[in-house]
């Protein structure tokens, strides 16, 4: 297991709740950091009570994000909260949290605070405006960057009013971008000695997803026209209703468009067809060529159009439901469910981290935590506390 640990030593204080810094916290565990989570010792992370009650304080979104970590009770609105953070800061290698802009100044848990007792530290804060802008002071949510990106405006059918993804995508985006820089920060400290302090914000990530939309709009002095499924470039591109249900159909040059013409949907016509011969063709004159394609895609069985595409080498395939790819044969073969024992939950699933390395996906070292579970474990472990004062920081509800 060692192998598959390549920050195996490194310690991560996990001071964020939610979704972004949590997943850059658990991406580090799963590259073998000891991540330790901190929680409220009543509320825990807002997620805990999110989504699917799994066990008495776990929830299925609390379980996406908290793999491979330890979870402690802290009361960061305490001075002995504080000072136990403090204490773990000094040893740990990385710091995340996501509190509003000057909300760790307030808990002398700040960057210029915890580099007098870790010039070391790498410190990392996500927050949903810039650090940079006048807005830095305001909360941050996925949704809400969604709107304000534009990331809603280029979502759906035209026509359609504004839609946003299905998950927390901004969120996610800025998470694993945050785990980008922290290793290369990681990487410099081992010439440096030296840590630093990240800013990263919702918003910025939020403008990046738009990517080629983006741009777009930028050129033509509007927003540009949604397109769906479909792609805006390429045609034809999409979801498209078989015999017996949908799949997706991606042609992606005109020598794969010739063959889908003649070996896929039996229209070798359409192939040689000037209006349609060509990419750029087929994109000007879609309202005209998608119904065609439509009407001969829905005359034929989904298993028989993929077996023909796929032994032609164009790329496609069906469209499954959210439980139906969990339970996929080609799920089971990429081992991209870990299945464990809940002490509380019984049998229990998560996905699997994604990594891949010298030919052996990467395990899950940790289940995700109970609430609270590894307290008396990390503050004896980690800061040497005897039973005593561990029995007295409970009652007072510190930890």
């Amino acid at each position: 297991m060692q192998n598959h640990q390549p920050l195996a030593g490194v310690r991560v204080l996990d001071l964020s709740r939610v979704l972004a810094g949590p997943l850059s916290a658990m991406a580090l565990g799963d590259l073998g950091a000891d991540v330790i989570k901190v929680e409220h010792p009543v509320r825990g992370d807002d997620t805990r009570d999110w989504g699917i009650r799994v066990g008495s304080r776990n929830t299925s979104y609390f379980n996406s994000a908290n793999r491979n970590k330890r979870s402690i009770c802290l009361d960061l609105q305490t001075g002995e909260g504080q000072e136990l953070a403090r204490r773990l800061a000094a040893k740990a290698d990385i710091v995340i949290q996501n509190f509003k802009h000057g909300g760790a100044e307030k808990l002398n848990l700040g960057y210029e605070q915890l580099r007098e007792v870790n010039p070391r530290l790498i410190y990392c804060s996500i927050s949903g405006y810039s650090a940079l802008s006048p807005e830095r002071g305001r909360p941050g949510y996925d949704l809400v960057i969604q709107g304000e990106s534009g990331i809603m405006a280029m979502n759906g059918e035209e026509g359609q009013g504004p839609l946003k993804f299905g998950v927390a995508a901004v969120d996610m985006f800025t998470g694993m971008h945050a785990v980008q820089v922290i290793l290369a920060v990681l990487y410099e400290r081992v010439t440096t000695g030296r840590g630093r302090h990240i800013q990263m914000a919702l918003y910025d990530h939020g403008l990046a997803m738009t990517s080629y939309y983006g741009l777009a709009a930028w050129l033509t002095h509007e927003d540009p026209p949604k397109f769906g499924n479909s792609h805006p470039a390429i045609v034809p591109y999409g979801v498209f209703e078989a015999l017996d249900g949908p799949l997706v159909i991606a042609v992606g040059n005109n020598g794969q468009f010739r063959q889908f013409c003649e070996q896929i949907i039996m229209r070798p016509d359409l192939a040689v067809d000037p209006r349609f011969a060509k990419n750029t063709d087929r994109s000007k004159h879609r309202s005209i060529l998608l119904p065609i394609l439509e009407e001969c895609i829905r005359s034929h069985r989904r298993a028989d159009l993929i077996a023909r595409m796929q032994d032609a080498g164009i790329p496609c395939g069906e469209v499954h439901g959210l439980y139906e790819a969990l339970q996929s044969p080609r799920t089971e073969a990429a081992q991209m469910l870990h299945r464990y024992e809940d002490a509380e939950a019984g049998e229990q699933a998560i996905h699997a981290p994604t990594y891949v390395i010298d030919d052996a996906r990467v395990p899950v070292r940790r289940n995700p935590p109970h609430f609270g579970q590894h307290t008396a474990e990390v503050l004896q472990e980690l800061l040497d506390i005897d039973a005593d004062t561990l029995q007295s920081l409970k009652a007072r509800q510190i930890i």
